[in-house]
């Protein structure tokens, strides 16, 4: 099977992981408030200004083997979803959420 653009591809590393632990990724976007999860791949959309956004993501810490967890979500819409990875915490449209997929989402104990 053919690997993705690298810009898109997840780490070697995260796909086998995927692959070997029978867990379903799901996006970010689905994930509740409160919950952690690590992500195992980025994926957007095919064009140009989706790849530059997508690296921007990247650049921001959005890589695959990163914890992230859902600290918050806007009220009525769900939107922005706020999360914090690391030290740092990022306010994320649901379309950009909708392109990172996480595993073994388990409830946050902060």
């Amino acid at each position: 099977m053919p690997s993705p653009a690298p810009s898109t591809s997840p780490a070697p590393a995260a796909e086998n992981l995927t692959q070997r632990s029978g867990a379903q990724p799901v996006t970010l976007a689905a994930l509740a408030k409160g919950f952690s999860a690590t992500i195992v791949e980025l994926r957007a959309p095919e064009g140009q200004a989706m790849a530059d956004h997508l690296e921007r993501l990247m650049e921001l810490g959005f890589l695959p083997g990163e914890t992230v967890r859902v600290v918050a979500k806007g009220f009525p819409s769900g939107e922005p979803i706020a999360v914090r990875i690391g030290q740092a915490t990022f306010a994320l449209r649901r379309f950009e959420a909708e392109w990172i997929r996480v595993r073994s989402a388990h409830r946050s104990e902060s």
